[in-house]
């Protein structure tokens, strides 16, 4: 196993563990939608928008949005396509962006400055984005020409369904309009109770926990990436930041045990880990939530919650302890912090949120039958894993990351803590977006580029 940590987090893991081995613009009425469907035996319908031409343009800041559909559902997942630039050296593989839970495509792509997707394809890697079921511009229904109403209810609060645009705007001014007068806090406030009530109108649709994610969403995703980036051994790179280094972990996990190829030739997680239980996580705030919410089957509007705090907040101390939970100090510029928490946030299903409280249960997360604990078998994946994690990452310490990475052979495993003394430091989301993030892709390019020759 290799290590790269601070000396500090070094010493304090071998103590514990006995080891040293180791911008926004108005929703344009579009034209009839015209849209292209594709047939792949694996997955279903596919679905290409031809021309910029829809509002999903004014969110979708990718260079191809597609669509595929999930078999025995209504579900179409959106995959963000980044294209391989034609002046990097080709490269063998794609590669699978999954963000964190209730977090959409936005986080990897947050300015064409701080672009995580960006960034990737610079290196030569035809870059996809999943956003699985409930998140961002995936829809559910038969009518794929509409932006899905989870993004409407769950998700840009406060400009309805303005959402991203590659037009800048200054996003501090909003938020300081927004709350100049105690009317127009009465006004938004009333919306955000209008959009809370739509999301309770949906809750029907919200009926999913993390296995659909592992079993239907990813496969389907990954199968429709093959079909089109067709790399000869079949295989995708993949990354995953927060819940979608936990899918990543399962998905090798679920797979060994069965006997199968997971499909990735390498894999890197962001601020993931399969059992929470070593570490103070703030996570654990949230584990009241969810025997009440399963109870109810009433979903949990962290989108809401997050942009209601946000503005309520703001200049109060509450800011303190909110505002290092995404990023650590001076990491993240305001105007992306801001688009990060008024944009990237949705809903998280009871059944999802009950499902991923076990990270803190003994034997860490299991599946929805409460018999498979999927950290029993990662010890048997034979896929090379990069696990990052950030020294002021509160909601994933790197305590939480070593958890699971202790129990991947060492051989296969590389674990680095990124942040240093003296500075700078890493939280959450430093780790995708911000000026933090040019800190973190040397590591993982080096990982990719290694594993896409081998």
């Amino acid at each position: 196993m290799s290590f790269l940590v601070p000396g500090s987090y070094l010493r304090s893991l071998a103590t514990a563990f006995g080891t040293d081995r180791y911008y926004f613009s108005p929703v344009r009425f579009p034209e009839p939608l015209r849209v292209s469907s594709r047939r792949s035996p694996a997955n279903g319908v596919a679905l290409g928008l031809d021309k910029r031409n829809d509002p999903r343009w004014s969110v979708c800041t990718a260079d191809e949005l597609h669509f595929v559909s999930v078999p025995d559902s209504d579900w179409n997942l959106a995959l963000w396509r980044y294209l391989p630039s034609p002046q990097s050296e080709p490269r063998n593989h794609p590669l699978l962006l999954l963000s964190g839970v209730a977090t959409n495509a936005i986080g990897f792509d947050l300015s064409p400055e701080f672009s995580f997707a960006r960034s990737m394809s610079a290196q030569g890697y035809d870059t996809w984005i999943l956003e699985v079921r409930g998140a961002g511009l995936s829809t559910h229904g038969t009518d794929s020409g509409e932006v899905n109403g989870l993004l409407e209810a769950g998700q840009n609060h406060a400009t309805q369904i303005g959402g991203l645009s590659q037009t800048p705007l200054n996003i501090m001014e909003v938020g300081q309009r927004a709350v100049t007068s105690f009317a127009d806090f009465q006004e938004r406030f009333s919306t955000t109770l209008e959009d809370f009530q739509k999301q309770l109108d949906l809750v029907a649709k919200l009926d999913w926990d993390f296995d659909h994610y592992l079993e239907e969403d990813v496969p389907v995703a990954m199968e429709y990436i093959r079909t089109q980036c067709k790399p000869e051994d079949g295989k995708l790179l993949a990354i995953g930041h927060s819940m979608g280094g936990i899918l990543l972990y399962a998905m090798l996990s679920r797979c060994s045990s069965q006997g199968q190829d997971s499909g990735f030739a390498s894999v890197v997680t962001l601020g993931s880990s399969l059992d929470y239980r070593p570490s103070k996580s703030s996570l654990k705030l949230f584990l009241p939530l969810a025997d009440p919410a399963q109870v109810v089957n009433v979903p949990v509007p962290f989108g809401a919650i997050y942009t209601a705090v946000h503005h309520l907040v703001s200049g109060t101390p509450v800011l303190s302890w909110l505002k290092p939970q995404v990023s650590a100090q001076d990491l993240m510029d305001p105007e992306l912090y801001e688009k990060l928490i008024l944009n990237n946030f949705g809903t998280v299903p009871a059944k999802l949120l009950l499902q991923l409280a076990t990270v803190f249960q003994e034997g860490g997360l299991r599946d929805r039958s409460g018999t498979f604990f999927y950290k029993e078998h990662l010890c048997k994946s034979n896929v090379p894993i990069l696990a990052l994690g950030g020294d002021q990452d509160l909601i994933c310490p790197p305590e939480a990351v070593y958890e699971t990475v202790k129990v991947i052979p060492e051989q296969l495993v590389t674990f680095k803590v990124l942040g240093e003394l003296g500075g700078p430091h890493y939280a959450h989301y430093d780790l995708v977006g911000g000026r933090g993030a040019a800190g973190v892709y040397p590591h993982i390019i080096e990982f990719l580029n290694r594993h896409d020759r081998a």
